[in-house]
């Protein structure tokens, strides 16, 4: 099923760009951090984005990939909003009330804000990271559960924290 995922996904966001990449770079470098937490986190990795950014209904992943899957990556979309913030509150709302089965939602979710801030220092993207920076304890006070995926906290947090060391500014010179 996992190889199912990728394609389904991969097709769904067709020529969608990550960036200056292929929406696949994005897809793979969640997916990638998920395969120490199993072939479902990393079915929801592929899948987590599809509803939210391409024509894919809920209905077409439960039927698909069941209702465990479709529960995960309902978590995961971003209910439509006036603006970021509202999005977000909203979906930070819904992940603190999450518990049993579907906390593999907030391990994907979690391994998805990783994948995002890893690509903002790679790419240089003082602007996006700032925003994640900005986000990063009410987003920590939703998603995180002790346990779950340290790991990624661990290195989740100490990217967002160490802002000149891992950011530096863009040189100004004429």
């Amino acid at each position: 099923m996992l190889d199912e995922a990728r394609s389904f996904a991969l097709t769904a966001h067709g020529s969608q760009m990550y960036g200056d990449r292929p929406y696949a770079f994005h897809l793979e470098a969640v997916v990638g951090l998920l395969s120490p937490y199993g072939a479902e986190a990393q079915i929801v990795g592929y899948l987590h984005d599809v509803v939210e950014d391409t024509k894919i209904s809920e209905s077409e992943i439960r039927e698909r990939f069941g209702s465990l899957i479709a529960d995960c990556v309902s978590l995961l979309t971003d209910a439509p909003g006036a603006n970021r913030a509202e999005r977000k509150a909203s979906t930070y709302a819904r992940l603190a009330t999450v518990s049993g089965a579907t906390e593999l939602a907030l391990v994907v979710k979690t391994a998805d804000r990783l994948a995002n801030v890893r690509s903002c220092i790679a790419d240089q993207r003082h602007r996006l990271w700032e925003v994640y920076r900005k986000e990063h304890p009410c987003f920590r006070q939703a998603a995180y559960r002790d346990g779950l995926c340290d790991p990624l906290w661990a290195e989740l947090d100490a990217l967002l924290e160490v802002s000149s060391l891992i950011l530096p500014k863009k040189s100004t010179r004429v």
